[in-house]
């Protein structure tokens, strides 16, 4: 969750900060600020590029309820299956279970005073519709701002028109956006008249506001009579798709308005801008630079020059670019984007820039899927993240087409870390199973979508579904001669009985794929997760010293490679040996390194798993109320991961054992109370305050006995499943 700065105001929520001046509609933000005051459903809606998204935002942030404003961006959404996820993905929610989407949010939203923003959902409207419906109808805290060409149909919903700029405020903002490339221009006749052709429409007017760094305002003027005059008539050089047809003589819609000011801003590029800014439009969402210097390069258009057209793109409002967590990004409006993508068919371009697209982003995983095990795994992590929209159309047009389904397998299985590190299951177990439902005619690549299907099943805690992908995984593999896969299905086999609570099998087969990554020369952070999850069985079976060896091994190795991930479950095995020796000080610094670590991937398992631990080493160094909270905390993250405890003696043991002493110390009463406390706390919070030092308020117990630390070595917990 982030605090973000909209017109001089703080908002919660993840409204995109403000880039450029925001030039009039007092009277309509008042008008809108109200009816959202009054109503739990508006929609605003207009042509596009008459400037709803801005406002909405602006008024969004006026009545912004306790818990924030949270905006949706459904544009680069194709599919609508995808909404849910959208919004699940918006909220920032991290579910480990195999609950639909719409259930967890249900779950989330059940308590809060949000506003949902749902920007750009008119190609989704029914899936969109529905959902909103049914949220709305079951979270009376929810409101809804939907900004869109055309109403919802939702019951109870109230449409707010959205009409173009009048005269004084459209010129207002053609000279604003001027000023802000550099380009002095004062009012006059001309500028009004430009504005007037343009039909106050926002968008309009910032594309010209582009052109006056070349062209004075009569020129510009000019120019656009020529085209008025051709396009309301015919266009004899645009596509198809895009001619502008009316009655002779008589103004164009709105609609047309807005592509005839595009249509114009495109003659007056140079033919290189044409080329870019159609080639521009395979893109879903925001795009990076080495992208676009890949994808769109070539035939006309040379790989070293890609920068200076874009840069003039940019200059023309015609691309926009953006500061996120990855970098530096740009995208195009919609509006601009469908007029490039016409443009694109016509040249009959369009299969070969999809192609390019999707091998770009092929490479794209692949290179992240090898990078994971380096100092870069939180890069890796925020770059996926920020390409996920066209990551989503390339496996989208590789299941879609029968010669390449093989590379959609492929692409869903090489970003099994994201799926299962970054706490994004239900997307992946979508794609996984997708991608092995086709008989593609390439085996190794299916044979890895098997496997990571079965490694996201146990994940999600469907031991069923696992079992059934991993005994195929395996079989053809076997069958094939892969080594890999076999490896791969043996090691997630033996993670299915360890989380089975069969130790004994669970032993075995981790060995053995552990021996089979040696014999194939594989290093990287699963071989190293099986190690962790080696060292859970041994564990079980009360050789703690052995787990401990196993698991500073996995330490050593994980910091000469700069791995994280793996290594926070190594930390929790070591911590819970550290608490078992007596040493509680020791367990405290190794757990919050470990909550830490698991917290910044998302890594709900991992860190619900260590808050459970940090209780009992809170209780043990005295402070029984501070354990009774963090249970509490760690009681609210449970559903959110499956099966609270997983209904495991070996869970449980040490959440019981802290619960004893807490409600002994504590009595009933109280102890209850402070359960209730932490359940109070969401995720942040829950975790900010159990990474505080707490302070004792009794003295601690003696350390334990050797009886109790026998005790401690039989019920260590199996942190290695990672359903995180």
């Amino acid at each position: 969750m982030r605090d973000h700065q909209l017109g001089g105001s703080s908002v919660h929520g993840n409204l995109p900060l403000e880039l450029d001046a925001f030039v009039g509609r007092s009277a309509e933000l008042a008008g809108l600020a109200g009816v959202l005051g009054a109503a739990r459903l508006v929609t605003v809606t207009g042509a596009g590029g008459v400037g709803k998204s801005r406002l909405a935002a602006r008024a969004a942030v006026r009545c912004a309820p306790c818990d924030g404003v949270w905006r949706v961006e459904l544009a680069p959404v194709r599919d609508p299956e995808f909404v849910d996820h959208a919004v699940v993905e918006a909220l920032g929610l991290t579910d480990h279970t195999t609950r639909l989407p719409r259930e967890t949010l249900l779950a989330h939203l059940a308590e809060r005073q949000l506003l949902l923003v749902l920007d750009g959902f008119e190609h989704l409207v029914e899936a969109c519709a529905g959902l909103v419906g049914e949220l709305l109808g079951q979270l009376p805290g929810l409101r809804v701002l939907a900004v869109g060409r055309r109403p919802l149909g939702v019951a109870g919903e109230r449409v707010f028109p959205l009409a173009p700029l009048g005269e004084d405020e459209a010129v207002e903002l053609l000279l604003s956006r001027a000023a802000e490339q550099g380009t002095a221009v004062a009012d006059g006749p001309e500028v009004r008249e430009v504005c007037r052709r343009l039909d106050g429409i926002p968008l309009a007017a910032e594309l010209a506001a582009g052109r006056l760094r070349a062209l004075s305002p009569g020129q510009l003027l000019d120019r656009l009579d020529d085209r008025f005059r051709l396009l309301t008539g015919g266009g004899r050089d645009a596509p198809s798709g895009s001619r502008l047809r009316s009655t002779p003589g008589a103004p164009p819609s709105r609609h047309r308005t807005l592509r005839l000011a595009i249509g114009w801003s495109h003659e007056l590029c140079t033919p290189q801008e044409r080329l870019l800014w159609s080639r521009l439009s395979v893109f879903a969402g925001r795009f990076e630079l080495e992208a676009v210097e890949y994808v769109c390069s070539g035939h006309g258009l040379e790989a070293d020059d890609v920068l200076d057209v874009l840069t003039e793109l940019l200059a023309q409002s015609l691309v926009v670019r953006e500061e996120t967590p990855a970098g530096v990004r740009y995208r195009m409006l919609d509006t601009v984007r469908a007029y490039g993508a016409d443009w694109l068919e016509a040249a009959g371009d369009a299969a070969r820039l999809r192609r390019r697209h999707r091998d770009w982003y092929l490479g794209l995983a692949t290179w992240c899927e090898l990078d994971w095990f380096s100092p870069r795994q939180h890069e890796v992590a925020a770059r996926v993240e920020a390409e996920l929209p066209n990551l989503r159309c390339a496996l989208e047009r590789c299941l879609a087409e029968p010669e390449a389904a093989y590379l959609g397998q492929y692409l869903a299985g090489s970003l099994w870390f994201y799926w299962a590190g970054c706490g994004r299951l239900s997307e992946g177990r979508h794609w996984l199973e997708q991608a092995v439902r086709l008989d593609a005619g390439h085996e190794r690549s299916r044979l890895k979508a098997l496997w990571v299907l079965g490694y996201v099943a146990i994940l999600q805690g469907d031991t069923v579904a696992a079992l059934a992908a991993l005994q195929e995984c395996r079989e053809e593999a076997e069958r094939s001669g892969d080594a890999t896969a076999v490896a791969y299905a043996e090691h997630r086999s033996g993670c299915l009985a360890l989380v089975r609570d069969d130790m004994a099998r669970a032993e075995s087969l981790l060995r053995s794929a552990l021996d089979r990554y040696r014999e194939i020369g594989e290093l990287n952070s699963n071989v190293l997760m099986g190690q962790v999850e080696l060292a859970m069985a041994r564990a079980f079976q009360g050789d703690l010293a052995d787990a401990v060896l196993l698991c500073e091994d996995v330490r050593r190795v994980c910091e000469d490679h700069g791995e994280r991930w793996t290594r926070t479950y190594a930390l929790y095995v070591l911590a819970y040996a550290a608490w078992a020796d007596g040493d509680p000080a020791r367990a405290r610094t190794l757990l919050t390194d470990c909550l830490a670590g698991a917290h910044s991937f998302h890594d709900l398992l991992g860190s619900v798993l260590a808050v459970e631990l940090l209780a009992l080493v809170t209780v043990v160094q005295g402070d029984a109320a501070e354990a009774a909270v963090l249970q509490g905390a760690a009681a609210r993250m449970w559903p959110s991961v499956g099966l609270p405890l997983f209904g495991s003696a070996y869970y449980n043991a040490p959440h019981e054992l802290c619960e004893a002493r807490a409600r002994e110390r504590l009595g009933d009463e109280r102890y209850e109370e402070c359960v209730a406390q932490g359940a109070r706390l969401v995720r942040e919070a829950a975790v900010s305050r159990a990474l505080e030092q707490p302070t004792c308020t009794n003295p601690p117990p003696p350390a334990p006995t050797r009886a109790g630390r026998r005790r401690a070595e039989v019920v260590l917990p199996p942190a290695g499943d990672q359903r995180a």
